[in-house]
């Protein structure tokens, strides 16, 4: 996110603030503002309102960029987002069938959402959940997301799961990998598949997109939904004899038989 210096600047002269003036109606110091406005100061998106109000106009116009790829925490774009779509705290708040504070708490920054509910709030910006997500669909993420939704401190996942809380916090971090044996016995604690933590935001619905809509409906049925959720357990050596097998029934007339 690049804040326009010297569009503060044009917007202060034309409203006839002196730098002091513009500094006062924004709480800010007179050499903060001179810096932002030369562009060598990056202000947080807290000043950017103050800013905002004090100039009278939308923040989005002193912010140069798309708000979704830059570096801003996931509550400052959802709060960019609702604002350049005009919505009200109580509207998006409405619309992903949250309550007013909660939404407002991940705005802060205080509380991190679920997935589920990250997924809703994006509905309601109308944009595709990948946009707000970014760092926040990492496999990381996803793990500190999980694991406080269900209430666990990171010392009492590592417990669970036979690992040190250590590597909880670097996992977490995004400082390291976990092995797939892991990842196995975190999916295992948390009650979901392996595939949950390393398949990208997005990923399934854009390939559900690509499908047409008989092979749509089969994925859909619970035979075929069993089976998947079977595979993304299995080990390599399973997952090859089990592809070794159906090779062996394909070219068999098993098959073939009523």
């Amino acid at each position: 996110m690049i804040v326009k210096g010297e569009k503060i600047r044009s917007l202060r002269e034309e409203r006839g603030y002196t730098l002091q003036d513009l500094a006062r109606r924004a709480n800010l110091s007179l050499s903060y503002l001179s810096e932002i406005e030369r562009g060598s100061k990056r202000p947080s998106l807290k000043t950017i309102d103050k800013l905002a109000a004090a100039l009278n106009v939308p923040k989005t116009l002193l912010i140069e960029g798309d708000v979704t790829d830059s570096g801003l925490s996931l509550g400052d774009k959802i709060r960019l987002l609702r604002a350049e779509k005009n919505l009200s705290l109580q509207d998006l708040a409405a619309r992903a069938g949250i309550s007013l504070s909660y939404l407002s708490e991940i705005e802060r920054g205080t509380v991190y959402p679920a997935l589920s509910t990250l997924k809703r709030i994006a509905e309601g910006l109308d944009v595709s959940p990948t946009s707000i997500m970014g760092q926040e669909g990492s496999l990381g993420h996803k793990l500190k997301a999980l694991r406080e939704e269900y209430g666990l401190t990171q010392a009492q996942l590592a417990n669970l799961a036979g690992v040190t809380a250590g590597l909880i916090g670097q996992i977490e971090q995004g400082k390291v990998q976990p092995s797939l044996k892991t990842l196995e016995k975190l999916s295992e604690v948390m009650g979901v598949s392996p595939c949950y933590f390393i398949m990208e935001p997005g990923a399934v619905d854009q390939m559900l997109s690509l499908m047409n809509p008989e092979l749509r409906e089969l994925l859909m049925h619970p035979n075929v939904q069993a089976v998947l959720s079977l595979v993304c357990n299995l080990t390599q050596k399973e997952l090859q004899f089990v592809l070794n097998f159906i090779q062996l029934f394909k070219r068999s007339d098993l098959n073939e038989r009523p």
